[in-house]
């Protein structure tokens, strides 16, 4: 039997239930479809398509060693998987199951309908502790720990390639025609290099974590860096958690303990909020609490999303934090927390113009934390109170030399260290403002204030008791409904 496997966020031959469940059917013949559609969509960009890129050119360098060609094509799933399963003689195609985005969940429902009108037998397995068709949400954390210690599964051995099957080509983020997007402190992309980032925290950079990782000037070396490499699956989150716990094994000292334990959580977080996607999808375009539909405009001020966008709110720690995410790819969870909120509550922008923008800038970006988290901090939830997140009083707190908001705005040099987080209190700003740096878009007292009372209205106007069991609208695949966790903290 010839069984071709489906390659989307799983870029790796370790640990990989799809690859092993298929090696043991028959000859295997592992493909990547690049879809032209989904990386033309609102929340892609050719940030995360290199990323891939680089992951691809290392995975196939793996096959190859395996004795397998990874196939990549481009073009629509359906088509491209009709025609390989003619020509190869296809009868059965193996893969993980993929909590995305809705489109990606629309293009699976497209396959298995085509699956099933041309007699392909058509297997998806689990790859992490999310549960598909949850039943019940009180065994989820058991079923999840069970999955988290099974044994992590090694590269099957005497892999038998299909034969006959060409490479394809590899193209570009130019060649795909996307977005010009420049980051120049990108994280890249291959097992190679998550592997040599796991390594490295578990046993030099992660014993500050649980102090270093909420600033921005400790938290790029303290958090792990991760996450783009769990987001597309250069690495199982099994064999992370299975790392971490021998590490914890080891007895490290110092401040190891609390690091280790605090990393944990966050692993297990992580699967939560999939989980939340995966049993709401509707997260991605509907408000959790019905009522808070009408908590802003659909319709956002375009200058001050163009603002925001550009990191040019005159907030400095809000401005800095936006342009450092545009360099980098990606920023720590307490500042996460802080763009989305401030956009959302001072700057009254909806959660449905923002979300995108940034899970563009995202490296990382992984619908099933993105969507959950972004409601989250849009205080658009029912679950939570939303944390304002003053943008002012955080800088001060998690900048305290400026030595962050420096670097990333440079034009604000003469301001002195007193007024640098309220350069508008400062004598000079005159000769900054409209020309080099500009003044804020909102007064953040005030509008806190507002903020403050629209949200208190809301709450008292639904009702949080009625509204908690008031859940976007679902299709079918999906069943009941975890509350995500209280912080934008999946940058790990």
């Amino acid at each position: 039997m010839n069984v071709l496997v489906w390659l989307k966020r799983d870029l790796r031959l370790a640990d990989h239930p799809a690859l092993t469940l298929a090696a043991g059917m028959g000859a295997v013949l592992p493909v990547y479809i690049i879809e032209p559609e989904l990386w033309f969509g609102p929340d892609a960009s050719a940030r995360q398509w290199e990323f891939v890129a680089e992951s691809l050119a290392s995975l196939r360098a793996e096959m190859a060693a395996a004795g397998l060609t990874l196939a990549l094509r481009t073009g629509d799933a359906v088509e491209v998987l009709s025609r390989l399963c003619l020509r190869h003689a296809i009868s059965r195609i193996v893969s993980h199951e993929e909590t995305g985005n809705a489109w990606s969940h629309a293009r699976d429902r497209r396959v298995a309908q085509w699956a099933r009108g041309a007699g392909i037998d058509r297997v998806e397995l689990p790859q992490s502790g999310v549960i598909r068709q949850l039943a019940r949400r009180d065994t989820w954390r058991a079923r999840r720990e069970d999955f988290m210690a099974a044994p992590a599964l090694p590269l099957p051995q005497g892999l038998r390639p299909v034969d006959g099957v060409e490479a394809g080509l590899l193209p570009t983020a130019r060649a795909l025609r996307l977005p010009e997007d420049r980051c120049p402190h990108r994280q890249r992309g291959g097992r190679e290099e998550g592997l040599r980032l796991l390594d490295s925290f578990l046993t030099l950079r992660g014993e500050p974590y649980r102090t270093a990782m909420s600033s921005p000037l400790s938290g790029e070396r303290a958090c792990s860096r991760l996450s783009p490499h769990l987001a597309f699956g250069t690495l199982s989150l099994r064999e992370t958690v299975q790392a971490t716990a021998a590490r914890q094994a080891a007895r490290p000292g110092g401040q190891w303990p609390g690091a280790l334990t605090g990393f944990q959580h966050r692993l297990l977080w992580r699967d939560q909020s999939i989980q939340t996607l995966e049993d709401q999808p509707g997260l991605e375009t509907a408000c959790q609490l019905r009522a808070a539909e009408s908590l802003r405009a659909r319709l956002p001020d375009a200058g001050r999303l163009a603002a925001w966008e550009a990191g040019e709110t005159g907030l400095p720690f809000l401005d800095a934090s936006l342009r450092y995410l545009r360099a980098t790819g990606w920023l720590n969870f307490r500042m996460r927390a802080m763009v989305m909120a401030t956009a959302s509550h001072y700057l009254g922008l909806d959660w449905r113009a923002t979300g995108p923008i940034l899970a563009r800038l995202f490296t990382d970006y992984e619908p099933g934390i993105h969507w959950p988290q972004v409601q989250l901090h849009a205080g658009v939830v029912a679950t939570h109170l939303p944390r304002l997140c003053n943008p002012v009083r955080l800088g001060m707190a998690q900048d305290p030399t400026g030595v962050f908001t420096r670097r990333w705005l440079p034009e604000l040099a003469p301001v002195p260290d007193a007024c640098l987080q309220e350069p508008w209190k400062w004598p000079g700003f005159q000769s900054l403002a409209g020309r080099r740096y500009p003044e804020p878009v909102v007064d953040p007292q005030a509008a806190q204030k507002a903020a403050r009372a629209a949200i208190w209205s809301l709450r008292r106007m639904a009702g949080r008791g009625e509204e908690a069991a008031a859940t976007a609208p679902r299709p079918p695949r999906r069943a009941a409904a975890r509350k995500p966790s209280a912080q934008m903290s999946f940058d790990l």
